[in-house]
């Protein structure tokens, strides 16, 4: 694998995870991030969230909902994406914050709004390296379901990047080719750092 790649949804948790997971296991070099100002995970009610600081150690979160309701969160399969997400990483990250982190060949996005905030964040960063990087969103609902369905889809636009010599010449047919096969519209920009 030649690419680097960043998979970012709001709270680093589901979507990304589950696409980090995928992707990391298939041998790409990836990241995972969130844009939102807070890791938030279901709690008893909408109105009662599980509001957590990024960089706050999934280990912790699942020992927090542990205590708290064990059964609830084990039925709503939050306690076994806790467990998953901790054997990838130590904890959420924020994609804002992730500029000691390198540059990027190819970042997914799961949600339009943190697409545009991905690229309002691109757009104000100094661009030094002019380096080009490849975003595409993938609007994929934030459940488990989903987002399951969600890492298999990334993995194969991201194979498909890789299979070609230079994706800034034949971006425009892997997205075709990619919105036929799977009949799912991809955004996508090209930003630079």
């Amino acid at each position: 694998m030649r690419l680097r790649y960043a998979m970012v949804c709001s709270s680093n948790q589901n979507r990304s995870m589950e696409a980090h997971s995928l992707l990391k296991r298939q041998g790409f070099e990836v990241a995972s991030y969130g844009t939102g100002a807070h890791v938030k995970l279901p709690g008893p009610s909408l109105r009662e969230p599980n509001v957590y600081d990024f960089g706050t150690p999934y280990k912790v979160m699942l020992d927090d909902l542990r205590r708290k309701d064990p059964d609830l969160y084990k039925r709503n399969g939050i306690l076994p994406m806790l467990k998953r997400n901790s054997s990838v990483k130590t904890a959420p990250q924020r994609w804002q914050d992730n500029a000691a982190d390198g540059v990027f060949d190819v970042v997914l996005t799961f949600e339009e709004k943190v697409f545009d905030m991905v690229l309002q964040d691109l757009n104000n960063r100094e661009q030094v390296l002019m380096k080009t990087v490849l975003i595409i969103n993938l609007e994929v609902k934030d459940n488990h379901e989903e987002a399951a369905v969600g890492a298999k889809l990334a993995l194969d636009l991201c194979q498909e990047i890789e299979a070609v010599e230079c994706w800034e010449d034949l971006i425009d047919n892997i997205v075709m080719a990619f919105e036929n096969k799977h009949k799912r519209k991809l955004l996508y920009s090209i930003s630079f750092y």
